[in-house]
């Protein structure tokens, strides 16, 4: 597994997370649904990826 794509993913997830809770107000109402259905399936996703590292560091 490629650590380095992995790392950057979950830094883009979570990033991506932050942006849309702190630019809320100027997002506009047409696209702030769709972009944090997004943002939640990529952070579900990213933590996924966290605990999947956690439980096969030692293998």
């Amino acid at each position: 597994m490629d650590t380095t794509a992995t790392i950057i993913f979950i830094v883009a997830a979570f990033s991506l997370g932050i942006l849309i809770i702190m630019q809320r107000n100027n997002i506009p109402a047409s696209l702030r649904r769709g972009l944090a259905i997004a943002a939640i399936v990529f952070i579900a996703f990213a933590f996924f990826l966290i605990v999947y590292s956690l439980t096969t560091m030692g293998s």
